[in-house]
């Protein structure tokens, strides 16, 4: 009888001591499994966002096209009336050449894609002030050429908007 007190008492203090190296076990492995989720989410987040990217910024080559004059390039009027300010710039258009609504067979733009480029370019250079042609602003001018003229053309129309030369004066 007393031999089966002891080993009733000896059996609970084994559960006592097996009880919390069990609780860890599951608290690390819980651990592993909430991580592992965590960087699963966090890397299959990342890498579609990267694809989205890369989608979009590789297209076939596009047919570039020079706005204004060849020489000379466009020539306008800038900072309002009271201004006094010319703009000369050259403008080069990256073209999709899959759009046949706005290119000739030959890669020349039709006469009616370039009397929307030329109005549209204008107007946004005419309403431009004169804070907007700093230099440092120069890649937001070019994204707003480029957003306008892909919205008056078509989505995908423009693929981008180069600036050749720039004199303001």
């Amino acid at each position: 009888m007393a031999d089966e007190e002891k080993d009733t008492e000896a059996a609970p203090e084994e559960k006592k001591k097996k009880s919390p190296i069990i609780l860890v076990a599951v608290l690390v492995l819980l651990g592993l499994v909430l991580a592992g989720g965590i960087s699963f989410f966090i890397t299959t987040k990342m890498m579609a966002e990267t694809a989205t990217e890369s989608v979009n910024e590789h297209h076939d080559p596009g047919k570039f096209i020079k706005l204004g004059d060849a020489k000379e390039g466009i020539l306008v009027n800038v900072g309002g009336q009271k201004a006094g300010k010319f703009l000369k710039a050259g403008i080069v258009l990256e073209m999709n050449p899959g759009k046949k609504d706005n290119l000739t067979e030959e890669g020349a733009l039709l006469p009616m894609a370039e009397t929307k480029i030329l109005d549209t370019t204008m107007q946004i250079l005419r309403s431009a002030k004169l804070d907007e042609f700093d230099a440092n602003k120069q890649d937001e001018l070019k994204k707003k050429i480029k957003d306008e003229l892909n919205t008056k053309l078509g989505p995908g129309s423009v693929y981008d908007v180069y600036i050749t030369s720039f004199l303001l004066q």
